[in-house]
């Protein structure tokens, strides 16, 4: 079996022309090709990116540890992907397709690229980035190749007239923990979604401007009734976990990161051009995502991901320090003797059950961090050979091909794993203190008095 799949093909300064911004995250930056070749049509290239102040490559852009080499080893071709820069094209392809479904996930091939491509990209796109992204992260002009992936916001071979609609979902963790980890002083995470209490700590950071309607147990919820309330939910309060394209470009939502809101205005602006592009009116449209997202099964596969995940950070936390051979600095802080028994029976586990248990969460933290990206366009009338599935649309008497991908993939790096419980502790500790705050100072009132949570206006 062929791990890391390689096009023959080298970019150099005279092809940059061809490849636009189209978005970004944390650690790569995303070109969309408008040049003429068959082979680059429909494709995004992925590229690396490294943080400005430090040098360093940005997050999930890694080389593994000792402790890593003996966590993934066991996972065939991994190892081997890590050594010729094929990480995430080999992760997607060989840990994440095994859970979401291979059918869902496109592992793309890799492109080598010249140093003077690089340069030169990254200035024609300079103007298009987000300021903040700018100043805080730049293209890794020193690396040798980037990943070539299926653009999912566009149908290959779209026919000439048709529009392609696509949308993208950040669903984020779609259920309440149950395990028998979690201490007592936190139980309120078995109640209260993840989501929801870290959009009281962005609210009163000044990260967010309004907290976010969304409900993630809604669209998890297996019904075609909570999908849809999810759906009219990301329109009020997109943030940067819905975004539509249309015919590949951004129409609705934002860039991610910072103050991410749409104004009401631009909503309305955005349901009018989709009015216009579609023929669909809003309530249209929310049937038709509804029902693709209900009919595809996917978020299921998401869901049954994401719950690997069985021991919450709370007891994975315990685990990472066994892996890592250093004591146990949260078992320090608990006096709680009922808890450090549970903790301790954690502490003597044989080193491949830690492994195990730690390798799922990591896994389950990818799919509680990907987005889910599902595409649309009209069928044409009398076809009925069509390679994707579809939906009828009554109001408007039309079928739609749909697909369904999952994109950010990437697998998390070990030693975050101390973020991650930190980060936890910290989102628990606010709201369990402010609770449904409408404002994070109100009148009368004063912030926290945790000197690790102040305002920053």
């Amino acid at each position: 079996m062929q791990f890391c799949v390689e096009m023959e093909v080298v970019l150099h300064e005279e092809d940059a022309k061809d490849w636009v911004y189209k978005g970004e995250g944390a650690a790569n930056l995303i070109l969309s090709y408008t040049g003429s070749s068959p082979s680059m049509l429909g494709k995004v290239l992925r590229i690396n990116k490294i943080l400005r102040d430090k040098g360093q490559p940005a997050p999930n852009c890694m080389v593994f540890s000792s402790y890593e080499e003996l966590l993934w080893g066991k996972i065939p071709g991994l190892l081997e992907s890590v050594k010729n820069d094929c990480l995430p094209q080999a992760y997607a392809t060989n840990v994440m397709s095994q859970h979401l479904g291979a059918n869902h996930v496109d592992g793309g091939v890799r492109v080598r690229v010249s140093k003077n491509f690089l340069e030169l990209v990254g200035k024609n796109v300079l103007d298009s980035r987000p300021a903040w992204r700018v100043n805080a992260s730049a293209i890794d002009t020193g690396a040798d190749s980037a990943l070539l992936i299926s653009d999912h916001t566009l149908f290959s071979g779209n026919p000439k007239g048709s529009s392609c609609i696509a949308v993208e979902i950040k669903a984020k963790c779609g259920f309440l923990p149950s395990s028998e980890y979690i201490s007592k002083e936190n139980s309120i995470k078995k109640q209260v979604t993840r989501y929801k209490m870290h959009q009281h700590l962005k609210f009163h950071l000044g990260e967010i401007s309004k907290t976010s309607e969304y409900n993630p147990l809604d669209l998890f919820s297996g019904s075609k009734e909570g999908i849809h309330m999810a759906i009219k939910s990301f329109f009020s309060t997109p943030q940067n976990n819905f975004r539509i394209f249309v015919n590949g470009s951004l129409v609705f939502g934002g860039m991610g990161g910072g103050v991410d809101n749409v104004h009401p205005n631009e909503t309305e602006k955005c349901i009018e051009d989709l009015s216009k592009v579609t023929g669909l009116q809003l309530s249209d449209f929310i049937e038709l995502l509804s029902e693709a997202i209900f009919k595809s099964g996917v978020l299921g596969k998401l869901l049954a991901t994401q719950k690997l995940d069985d021991h919450d950070i709370e007891g994975a936390i315990h685990l990472y320090y066994n892996i890592i051979s250093q004591p146990c600095l949260v078992c320090r802080s608990i006096s709680d003797p009922e808890l450090l028994c549970k903790y301790s029976i954690l502490h003597s586990l044989p080193l491949d059950k830690s492994e195990r248990i730690v390798r799922d969460f990591l896994i389950s933290a990818t799919a509680k961090d990907c987005s889910l990206m599902i595409s649309f366009r009209p069928r044409q009338s009398g076809a009925i050979d069509s390679e994707y599935d579809s939906v009828f649309l009554k109001s408007v008497n039309q079928s739609y091909d749909y697909k369904a991908n999952f994109i950010d993939l990437d697998v998390k790096p070990l030693d975050k794993m101390a973020h991650y419980f930190k980060l936890d502790q910290k989102i628990v500790r606010f709201y369990i203190r402010n609770g449904d705050v409408a404002d994070p100072c109100p009148k009368g009132g004063s912030p926290s008095d945790d000197k690790e949570i102040q305002p920053q206006r």
